[in-house]
């Protein structure tokens, strides 16, 4: 990784997590905080790794991957800005569960697992956010593993489009760039059937692909 460089209480207040906090509470915990810049395709993190920080992604995408002896990668999700990982670490002395690699440049917020711990014992708030951080985490995992059990490709194509995509100007775009390998790793097909999806989603007119990402159809949860 590069050099660390301090936080801003403004870079903070980007966070879900830290909103409502005021500027004195914010600026003890940028004291304990560092700033770093992630190359793409680096990794920031390694599965069987220790558990020392929590990180809050600034700007950028990760992807958050398990593989095994033989390279072939699962990937569990996509993070986005705004968004954190390592917090399970905060429960418990377990080694890092996943390993998470930057899909493009990104910037990083890390603090200390003790450091962050006295937050939450401190902020009730952060505490309550971070508990309604893992619930929907687990939750997500339940519709994976539902998903993976009871839908085709088209279904599980469809199911992660309509999850990964937000409004813009009234439209559901999925504004996150996506390979159609990477899709491929999300749901447990081959590259070549998600293409085959794809192409035939778009020709359904159930999704465009445009510029600024990928428009879907509100027909598309029938899909």
């Amino acid at each position: 990784m590069t050099k660390s460089t301090a936080v801003s209480v403004i870079a903070l207040k980007t966070f879900p997590l830290f909103q409502g906090l005021s500027d004195e509470v914010l600026a003890n915990v940028a004291r304990v905080s560092m700033m770093r810049r992630i190359a793409r395709g680096q990794s920031v993190v390694n599965a069987g790794d220790r558990s020392d920080y929590v990180y809050f992604v600034l700007t950028g995408s990760l992807k958050v991957i398990v593989s095994d002896e033989d390279g072939r990668e699962v990937i569990l999700s996509i993070l986005g800005q705004g968004e954190l990982f390592g917090e399970m670490g905060m429960f418990d002395e377990q080694p890092r569960s996943a390993s998470v690699v930057a899909v493009v440049p990104a910037d990083l917020v890390l603090i200390a697992k003790q450091d962050f711990r006295l937050i939450m014992r401190e902020h009730f708030d952060v505490a309550w956010r971070i508990m309604c951080n893992l619930a929907s985490r687990l939750r997500n995992a339940d519709r994976k593993i539902e998903s993976l059990a009871l839908m085709d490709v088209y279904g599980r194509v469809a199911r992660l489009l309509i999850e990964m995509s937000e409004d813009v100007g009234g439209e559901s775009v999925v504004v996150r760039k996506i390979s159609k390998q990477d899709i491929a790793k999300m749901i447990g097909a081959s590259r070549e059937m998600v293409s085959r999806v794809m192409k035939d989603l778009s020709q359904q007119g159930l999704i465009e692909e445009r510029p600024q990402g990928i428009v879907l159809c509100e027909r598309l949860g029938e899909a």
